[in-house]
């Protein structure tokens, strides 16, 4: 018997018992649609997530403070200051060809006094009607997407910009005001400048009104405003002007005040928090927190891969339970094709050729289905992310080498699960299959 009068016989049968066929390539199609979709789900989406966390963005992001680091500073992700040390220009320089940084990103913030609509003298800071005292946290906005910084509406203020200002929810606390109505206002912005006079120490301001483009949330500074780092420098330079303020208004110590370092990858994190300690400098980094979440995703692509090798082992009892009942109907046809010469090889070829096509069909239409509900699964995970204000995560792509081990997975798994009843039917002698015994 040759491999085409075996597949024949193999197609023959299949379509002898349309109903059994269906059933049973059904749940192999089950079997590899679940699988799939969770292997596409959980390995894009990881690698896109990891990708993220390592190419920059707030994971690889060292926030250094214009502070001494403490003795156990770089075994711990908070903050451990132990007195001033001011950031300069050299410091950046050496932050910026140390070896696995990406990019460094001064942060300058300054105090001010900040006045809501309605503007006019009842809402003047001397009446203190509505105006109140907060910073501002100046950064290099053409930068914006190495910081942890998430726009909830709007925008972010053009790089340079000495007119826009985005706002935190805590300046929404301070107004009175909702989100989107914050959008499109003005704010009044007083610099203060402290001067000695015959009256003792005064305040005169630098005023500037800018207009509210976005609302944001931030955890590059303390302060309710985000604004471009050349008008934070303006505003330290004309408090530098001055004298010091006292406790409202002090004297900047440091021509900056912090520093964003981003590490050129997640696993970089460690060597330039080190890094950035052995120069003296405070510094807090998300680095344990990260490695844990990292971890905890390793947990789920098991838990994942276990409730696909599950369905893919009920598809392949489906398979076995199937052919088991081919055998017993086709006793007497095993017998007379033994009888006729056919070998025992030709028989079990007979049927695993029967077990291969079960797996080839069902593996192809459930990886097709798979992929279409792993593209779903994307689609709707962007949509929620985007209306969260959160930077949606490509995943579900066509994945070939996916798609290739997912049909050769099925139909290989297809032939060991028949591979007993087709040892079966190979062994029967011809005399007791012709007689139905």
């Amino acid at each position: 018997m040759t491999w085409l009068d075996s597949l024949t016989l193999a197609s023959r049968s299949l379509r002898r018992r349309p109903g059994r066929t269906v059933l049973t390539i059904l749940a192999v199609t089950l079997g590899a649609t679940l699988l799939v979709a969770l292997a596409s789900v959980a390995t894009s989406a990881g690698s896109r997530i990891v990708s993220k966390l390592t190419n920059g963005g707030p994971a690889t992001a060292i926030k250094v403070s214009a502070s001494k680091a403490d003795s156990d500073q770089a075994y711990t992700d908070d903050l451990r200051a132990a007195g001033p040390k001011p950031i300069t220009d050299g410091t950046l320089n050496a932050l910026r060809h140390s070896p696995h940084v990406a990019t460094v990103i001064p942060v300058i913030t300054s105090r001010i006094v900040a006045v809501p609509p309605p503007f006019g003298a009842a809402a003047s800071p001397i009446s203190g009607v509505s105006a109140f005292g907060d910073t501002v946290v100046g950064v290099d906005l053409s930068q914006a997407h190495n910081l942890p910084i998430t726009v909830l509406a709007g925008s972010l203020p053009q790089p340079g910009s000495q007119s826009e200002v985005a706002i935190t929810e805590s300046y929404l606390d301070h107004a009175g005001i909702s989100l989107q109505s914050a959008l499109g206002t003005q704010v009044e912005i007083a610099e203060p400048q402290a001067f000695q006079s015959q009256n003792g120490l005064q305040y005169r301001g630098r005023w500037i009104r800018a207009e509210i483009v976005g609302v944001v949330s931030q955890q590059v500074g303390t302060g309710a405003f985000l604004v471009s780092i050349e008008q934070a420098r303006l505003a330290q330079g004309w408090a530098i002007a001055g004298v010091d303020g006292g406790d409202a208004f002090p004297l900047p110590t440091s021509k900056y005040t912090g520093v964003v370092v981003v590490a050129s990858s997640l696993d970089d994190v460690h060597a330039v928090r080190q890094m950035v300690t052995s120069l003296g400098y405070a510094n807090t980094a998300p680095e344990h927190l990260v490695a844990s979440v990292l971890r905890y995703l390793r947990v789920v692509d098991i838990v994942l891969a276990g409730i696909g090798a599950i369905a893919l082992g009920i598809a392949g009892l489906g398979v076995a339970n199937a052919l088991v009942a081919a055998v017993r109907e086709r006793r007497r046809e095993i017998g007379v094709l033994k009888a006729i010469g056919a070998r025992d090889r030709d028989i079990l070829r007979w049927f695993l050729l029967e077990a291969f096509t079960l797996g080839l069909v069902g593996g192809v239409i459930g990886t097709l289905a798979g992929l279409l509900i792993a593209l779903w699964v994307g689609v709707s995970v962007n949509t929620y992310l985007t209306e969260q204000g959160l930077q949606s995560i490509q995943f579900g792509d066509v994945s070939w080498p996916l798609i290739g081990a997912a049909i050769l997975g099925t139909s290989l798994l297809a032939i060991a699960a028949g591979v007993v009843p087709a040892l079966q039917a190979a062994r029967l002698s011809p005399k007791e299959a012709v007689a139905g015994v």
